[in-house]
């Protein structure tokens, strides 16, 4: 379990930076370090999304779900209902 948190810790933080800078750019909108920043963010974030979900499966109903497994949404447990350190 330690992985698995260590992993959804890591999107938590990732999600944070992007949302903090796509805001910034809403009123910045010609920053290009803060565009550079928000894509190499972004980037890292759809990046360890797919590896999470490809080990423990989805975090929304519309995430990623390799073809030959089941509905995995409902049979792990939800984000909100782990137990956190």
């Amino acid at each position: 379990m330690d992985e698995r948190l260590a992993m959804l810790r890591t999107i938590q933080e990732l999600e944070f930076v992007a949302i903090e800078l796509n805001l910034f750019l809403d009123t910045h909108p010609q920053d290009q370090a803060a565009l550079r920043d928000f894509y190499a963010v972004r980037n890292q974030l759809l990046e360890a999304v797919r590896r999470y979900e490809e080990i423990y499966g989805p975090l929304t109903a519309t995430g990623c779900t390799p073809p030959h497994n089941q509905w995995l949404w409902i049979q792990s447990p939800w984000p909100w209902e782990i137990e956190y350190e």
